[in-house]
């Protein structure tokens, strides 16, 4: 990886540990889009967890079309300044085994910043909420020409 290369996925790893808001965007049967923030934790850099009622939109969108749309961003920033990370993913609810590793992952964060532990117990019928999880195929970046770039951010 050349020296621009290693800056650019430098920053996209900087802007995943630094977030706490992904906007996720999915589509319905009928290929209707809609975004939602959603507030995550991560495994990794390609792979995103969240929690979510099952009947929320993005989730009943997941349930029937798997592919999603990931950015995430700091909307604070100056004018000509903004940096983001895109990602294309498949995401789905977390079923199975995958849920003590993803609640674990998750709760992890929250704590950290201060907020609730998560216990599967929170993401099990008859809770109002599930785990969700997203992993990204593809990383991208855009460049300092405002080029889509494509970067390897895994460690």
């Amino acid at each position: 990886m050349n020296e621009s290369a290693q800056q650019l996925a430098s920053m996209a790893r900087g802007m995943v540990d630094g977030g706490s808001y992904m906007t996720l965007a999915t589509a319905n049967h009928s290929g209707r889009p809609w975004a939602s923030p959603v507030w995550y934790a991560h495994a990794g850099y390609r792979e995103f967890f969240w929690v979510s009622s099952p009947q929320a939109r993005h989730s009943k969108n997941l349930a029937g079309r798997p592919q999603a749309g990931i950015v995430i961003f700091d909307s604070r920033t100056p004018i000509g300044t903004g940096q983001a990370v895109y990602l294309d993913a498949t995401a789905a609810e977390v079923t199975g085994d995958d849920v003590a590793r993803g609640i674990e992952v998750f709760s992890a964060k929250s704590q950290a910043q201060g907020a609730s532990g998560w216990s599967l117990a929170d993401v099990q019928a008859p809770a109002r909420h599930r785990l969700y999880r997203a992993i990204a195929s593809e990383v991208f970046v855009l460049d300092g020409h405002d080029q889509r770039i494509a970067v390897q951010i895994m460690e």
